[in-house]
């Protein structure tokens, strides 16, 4: 059995390890030369926009580290790692992302959301004050985020 093998999701064992922040885990799979370390799942997700979604800063520095994962792929619902950092407010991954030259804090969703609009409406502050100095001013992001809710429930 390969260590890339999929299950009916489109995970790999390392989409799982970085999931769980299993960082010994992916040490292991990292070495094996069939294991695709920027594979997506069935929704366009990667290991590295899973340890970004829940926090593990060491899992998320060790992909970071390697040149075959995009750290600004998008998902399905045209998200990027960055994102899911935002969401949950975790200041230590969003700076890590923040970083990269290759990160783009800009980039709106399918939706029309950037990861300052998502960090502002779940109360992230700390996170809206690190996007805030590369984004918009805050006022005109939370503007627009009013307005996209209004529009939606009009």
């Amino acid at each position: 059995m390969s260590a890339d093998t999929l299950d009916k999701y489109g995970r790999t064992p390392l989409r799982w390890a970085a999931l769980h922040g299993q960082e010994e885990v992916e040490k292991i799979l990292l070495q094996r030369e069939e294991v695709d370390p920027d594979k997506p799942d069935n929704y366009g997700r990667t290991p590295l926009f899973d340890a970004s979604l829940n926090g593990h800063e060491r899992v998320v520095k060790m992909l970071l580290e390697r040149h075959d994962v995009n750290p600004d792929k998008l998902d399905d619902y045209g998200r990027t790692p960055l994102f899911g950092a935002a969401l949950n407010g975790h200041e230590g991954v969003v700076k890590l992302l923040l970083e990269r030259d290759d990160v783009n804090p800009h980039k709106p969703d399918n939706y029309g959301q950037t990861p300052l609009c998502w960090a502002a409406r779940h109360g992230k502050a700390g996170v809206v004050a690190l996007l805030q100095p590369r984004g918009l001013p805050v006022r005109l992001e939370i503007f627009i985020l009013f307005s996209f809710i209004v529009a939606f429930w009009l």
